[in-house]
């Protein structure tokens, strides 16, 4: 297979922060890039070359898309199947259609690491309230309620704690299907990266797996994630071997992020998968030898992969909406602090919880970065 070499165009579907760093790891490389999104002036768009600004649902104007560019891929999961349809006989999509039906839905998500015996969380499928009291009555209280489809940031998630408001929740819930899951009580998340590119000439896909991360979360969005991981080496190097093996078994081509739970016992335990870059990888835009996006890039478009490795302990925190509470932060003071790179995603609207961007600080030690973030708290908290 020949590599799709810099000069030509990527496609990228979805305009949000995570296509607009993609671009510009692109365009860094000589390639162009053409995007859709529904909103004009996305993220992403502000980079490329051209945008098309209408809903996946609008089939001639994605083979229209289809034909200026090389390759296509996406920065979130949640593409209508018909879209990916009519765009794979006529453009390689990668990752793939099969690889976007599996992950972008909870229930097959979690039945294919079932079947592939993935570690995960006990869990049960449920269509109805009678189904829900009787997963409620396996799995044991506190579980989880999840929607089958387009949860992320811990939106259609609700816990339940007892069995007497079992009717009241299934009605909240409000779709046919849900997936209810134990209630874990972790030691820590973590989440790792995988780039896997096309096959060689023995039939081989090149493997590589970023640095683990561990995540800490606020109100169910990813408030801060560090890198190195603070834990024993047979954890991270666990967690490495269950993300390369399971891109392995969904045959990805491009990225997978696997998010895990260690649990106090020590198990490590598959939570959510995205084939995409994540935001646990941001790190890698300024820490590692190459980051998760030009990754992406190479990966789908059958070069070489790049070298993961972590040249600093690094921090990075997200920056959302609520930052602009008082009017625009002092970014000259944030800019001051030694380490500090910050990231903004071009989004003109801060809202409470609306990711804005997000800054890494990169030191010599993890307790000097935790050091400055704490400054830099302080500076954006004014």
């Amino acid at each position: 297979m020949e590599p799709i070499l810099p000069g030509a165009t990527i496609g990228c579907l979805g305009g949000g922060q995570l296509g607009r760093m993609f671009a510009l790891a692109a365009r860094k490389m000589g390639y162009r890039v053409h995007t859709v999104d529904p909103m004009p002036d996305s993220p992403t768009g502000q980079i490329s070359d051209r945008e098309f600004n209408v809903p996946f649902t609008d089939i001639p104007t994605l083979l229209e898309f289809a034909q200026g560019v090389d390759v296509v891929t996406y920065e979130f999961e949640n593409i209508p199947v018909a879209a990916l349809d009519a765009l794979s006989p006529k453009v390689a999509l990668r990752p793939g259609r099969d690889v976007l039906y599996t992950t972008q839905n909870r229930r097959r998500e979690k039945e294919f690491l079932q079947l592939h015996h993935f570690p995960v969380a006990p869990f049960r499928v449920v269509q109805s309230e009678v189904e829900l009291r009787e997963a409620v009555t396996a799995l044991g209280v506190p579980c989880v309620l999840k929607t089958a489809d387009f949860g992320y940031d811990g939106k259609g998630q609700q816990k339940i704690s007892e069995m007497s408001d079992l009717a009241a929740i299934w009605r909240q819930h409000g779709a046919s299907v849900g997936v209810v899951e134990s209630w874990i009580l972790f030691a820590a998340e973590l989440s790792v990266v995988v780039a896997r590119g096309v096959p060689d000439k023995e039939g081989k896909n090149p493997v590589q797996v970023f640095p683990p991360t561990v995540n800490i979360h606020e109100n169910h969005i990813l408030a801060t994630s560090i890198a190195p991981a603070p834990l024993a080496d047979s954890i991270i190097s666990r967690a490495q071997h269950l993300g390369a093996h399971i891109a392995e078994k969904l045959d990805v081509i491009g990225l997978l992020a696997v998010e895990f739970f260690l649990t106090k016992r020590g198990e490590l335990l598959v939570n959510e998968l995205a084939p995409r870059p994540h935001n646990s990888g941001h790190y890698s835009f300024d820490a590692c030898v190459t980051s998760q996006f030009e990754q992406q890039l190479r990966a789908v478009c059958g070069l070489p992969l790049g070298e993961t490795r972590l040249l600093s302990p690094v921090l990075m925190r997200n920056l959302l909406g609520d930052v602009w509470a008082n009017g625009t932060p002092d970014w000259p003071a944030l800019l001051a602090l030694p380490g500090l790179r910050l990231h903004l995603y071009g989004k003109s609207e801060p809202r409470a919880g609306r990711k804005m961007g997000h800054y890494c600080v990169l030191s010599s030690t993890l307790e000097q970065a935790w050091e400055l973030d704490a400054q830099a708290q302080k500076i954006l908290k004014k």
